[in-house]
């Protein structure tokens, strides 16, 4: 499909650059079979029914942004290598325990250089790969890197967020609340929206929930810069559908529950699943590299919330293939005339698949 048909207009002003508070406040427009209509995220309880299953990804974002130095060899010739400072971005922990980064500047990071990112941590250049990102092995181990990340990394916010600089608030509130599992590198961002109580509301209506693992990846939010789709060369994320989860799907199918994915992700991973295995859900880990176009057969998902997304890009691809183009681009006209807010501290929707019971 050409790419100009999932382009938009979006007044710079409709970005938000801070979430509003408390998270559950943020505006809601359910997109159905009718006209949308404008409620709130604290209104999904009177939008579920008692035996829907919430479908959450609990990655945990980490501090990916490291502000380091390769240091010179303290020559002082015209050949003498000078102290470089850089900026790296991490974008993927590797399947070996190492990290591919994106690093400013880079190409004069060479293959063996030491880079430093303070008194105790260090990082080698094992290689470069051909869009220029280099992959470093660090000299921690699995469980303390976490930790030395969390002292010496910045949030990596997305570059349409105060120009991608992140400070100590963003730190929670580019964080779900129920975040577990140290990996991403952007937020699931529909998850932002719930609060504790929201959760215990949920719970008390009969609407179950569990969780599945994609550790979101940079790439995400990035508009598609090809002509068509075809031509797109979709990024990899690693995943994980644990056997509590294909439990609390096919529950969820016996009692005539609805599958409601919190964010693309966790509908992305459950579809790849499926798509693998002939419509069967079964646990699962490995990467996907999923694209979901118009014409996509959903196999799992019965509504998606989500927040709203960038134009040209594979998420509003997705959200086009899972409630139809037309109808996307109607309701994102209706968000944007009614001051809606954008992206990733913005507000969300409520997408159907077919005619809402």
């Amino acid at each position: 499909m050409r790419v100009d048909l999932f382009d938009f207009e979006l007044p710079a002003e409709r970005i938000a650059q801070r979430p509003v508070e408390p998270r559950d406040s943020a505006r809601l427009l359910e997109v159905g079979a009718d006209a949308p209509v404008d409620r709130i995220v604290r209104d999904l309880p009177s939008l579920l029914r008692a035996g829907d299953l919430l479908v959450f990804n609990d990655t945990r974002v980490i501090p990916a942004r490291l502000h380091g130095i390769r240091p010179g060899d303290g020559g002082d010739g015209p050949e003498a290598r000078r102290d470089v400072t850089f900026e790296a971005l991490l974008v993927r922990r590797l399947a070996d325990g190492a990290w591919r980064a994106f690093c400013r500047p880079g190409k004069r990071l060479k293959q063996g250089d030491t880079l430093r990112f303070g008194d105790d941590l260090s990082a080698i250049v094992r290689g470069k790969t051909g869009d220029g990102a280099l992959d470093l092995v660090f000299d921690a181990d699995a469980a303390s890197l976490p930790r030395l990340l969390d002292a010496h990394g910045a949030v990596p916010l997305p570059p349409y967020i105060r120009g991608g600089v992140g400070d100590a608030r963003d730190r929670a509130d580019y964080q779900t609340v129920y975040a577990a599992r140290d990996g991403a590198v952007a937020a699931p961002t529909a998850g932002l929206h719930f609060t504790p109580e929201l959760l215990a509301t949920l719970r008390d209506k009969g609407v179950a929930t569990t969780m599945v693992t994609l550790h979101v990846g940079a790439g995400t939010f990035q508009p598609v810069r090809v002509a068509d789709t075809e031509a797109h060369v979709m990024h990899a994320e690693w995943g994980e559908v644990g056997a509590e989860a294909v439990r609390a799907v096919e529950a969820a199918r016996a009692r005539g529950g609805r599958v409601v994915s919190v964010g693309t992700t966790p509908l992305r991973l459950l579809e790849s699943v499926a798509a693998e295995r002939d419509g069967r859900i079964e646990p699962w880990s490995g990467e996907t590299s999923i694209f979901i176009t118009p014409g996509f057969e959903f196999r799992v998902v019965d509504l998606l919330l989500t927040n709203f997304h960038l134009p040209r890009s594979t998420l509003f691809m997705l959200v086009s293939a899972f409630a139809g183009l037309e109808r996307m681009r109607s309701a994102y006209a209706h968000a944007i005339a009614r001051g809606y807010r954008f992206y990733s501290y913005g507000d969300a929707t409520l997408l159907y698949r077919g005619k809402p019971a």
